[in-house]
């Protein structure tokens, strides 16, 4: 069983981001307005994510190429 904990750069009153921590280091991600959606991922790939968001390297309503 996963012990989910909320991030704490959600706020208090919309939608917020849960993480948890599997025992083989895998990271689950899930929204709390659809928690049937869950993401699974490693924390190096999570962190290259982020990296890239905070960068501008990707755009809302652009094509992935």
């Amino acid at each position: 069983m996963l012990n989910w904990q909320k991030s704490t750069f959600s706020p208090e009153a919309s939608s917020c981001v849960y993480v948890a921590s599997a025992p083989d280091g895998a990271l689950w991600l899930r929204e709390s307005d659809e928690p049937e959606a869950v993401l699974r991922t490693t924390s190096g790939a999570l962190r290259a994510l982020i990296r890239g968001v905070k960068a501008g390297q990707f755009e809302v309503g652009r094509p992935v190429s």
